[in-house]
């Protein structure tokens, strides 16, 4: 498969000049495909065959097996979550917190890094400490004196505000050095750059397939070590959670499916193995090659003074400056190209996949 070929096939990027892929990217026709014809053999056939639960536990169990694939790491280590957010929420509510322990984020965070150690620190009177950056990166020294007497740090792989890659592995490092738990927030990795979270030695990553993996909204998953599994003491239980629902007193599952609990929709996990499997039939070398000529392409046209991502490439999000992004933002709409503006006020942000194309980012840069 091609880039191009993948693009023919994916809808909403034949109307619009589509560049926002960070916040969510539309699905290919055979993504769209894998969840309907999934929900319908499960209402349809299951019923007079294998039956329901066996047929949704099937899908499961498949999605896990891709998003284990995807992340070079054991399948025991997969939780199936709804989203990014909910992985972290998920992790968040299994610590077992005590007052005055702190967490720590920095300040590149999106939401999902930055509402459950909000919510947490009304509940059990944490310290949420927000360590600063620069330009979209992070100072080893002061992120070693922030994570000194840390119980958990959280920080994103990549950041959804430069583009920028952090040193993952080096930052899991000082953290465990201090004695902390690290969380990463990886969802803008996964469809356009290689992951190996086994290489990155973190407690747990979440992510989800909604972005730049094309999946559908709904489905997320979580990668936990198994000695941090051991430590946490999930608040939710439900069949999916435990090795035999229908016994006398419960016991949790071994591995990460602990963190998981009842029924959901199969339909968006049949989207995402489907959409891990494109991805790896496009091939990890070439999106991130045909993204780094792209992204080369448009900061060439907006030029050095405007960028506040990196201009060398890093990853498809190229963020820049403007004096009035909410109006900017608008008539780009109004010209049929999408992109989005940032919390700071000051910017704008455009992603780039690898089914885009050069005139895409001629169309962007003409109606700027």
């Amino acid at each position: 498969m091609t880039p191009e070929e993948l693009r023919a096939e994916t809808p909403g990027f034949e109307s619009c000049t589509y560049l926002n892929t960070g916040a969510s990217g539309p699905s290919p026709r055979r993504v769209v495909e894998s969840a309907t014809g999934c929900i319908e053999h499960h209402e349809y056939d299951s019923p007079n065959a294998e039956g329901m639960y066996v047929a949704a536990d099937a899908v499961y169990e498949e999605a896990r097996e891709a998003v284990a694939g995807l992340l070079n790491t054991d399948e025991r280590r997969i939780a199936l979550t709804q989203s990014t957010t909910d992985g972290i929420n998920r992790i968040a509510s299994a610590v077992d917190f005590e007052p005055g322990d702190v967490v720590v984020r920095t300040d590149l965070e999106h939401s999902a890094g930055i509402l459950p150690w909000q919510r947490l620190a009304d509940l059990h009177d944490l310290e949420v400490r927000v360590l600063e950056t620069h330009q979209g990166r992070i100072d080893p020294e002061e992120y070693a004196e922030a994570v000194s007497d840390a119980r958990l740090v959280c920080f994103s792989a990549l950041t959804w505000t430069h583009g920028t890659r952090l040193p993952v592995r080096k930052l899991v490092e000082i953290a465990h050095d201090a004695g902390a738990r690290v969380l990463v927030d990886a969802v803008q990795m996964p469809g356009q750059t290689g992951m190996d979270v086994e290489a990155w030695g973190a407690d747990a990553v979440a992510a989800a397939g909604h972005k730049w993996l094309l999946g559908t909204w709904g489905a997320g998953f979580l990668a936990v070590s198994p000695d941090f599994l051991e430590e946490l003491e999930p608040r939710s239980v439900g069949y999916r959670s435990v090795a035999e629902p229908d016994a006398e007193t419960y016991a949790f599952h071994e591995g990460a499916r602990r963190l998981e609990v009842g029924t959901t929709n199969p339909a968006p996990y049949a989207a995402l193995a489907e959409a891990i499997r494109t991805m790896e039939e496009l091939g990890s070398d070439r999106i991130e090659s045909r993204i780094a000529d792209l992204t080369d392409r448009l900061k060439t046209g907006l030029g050095e003074d405007r960028l506040r991502s990196p201009r060398e490439y890093e990853s498809g999000l190229v963020t820049f400056s403007d004096e009035s992004p909410e109006e900017t933002v608008e008539r780009l709409d109004e010209a049929g190209v999408r992109v989005r503006t940032l919390p700071d006020g000051e910017s704008v942000r455009a992603s780039v996949h690898a089914i885009n194309t050069e005139a895409d980012i001629d169309a962007l840069l003409e109606a700027l």
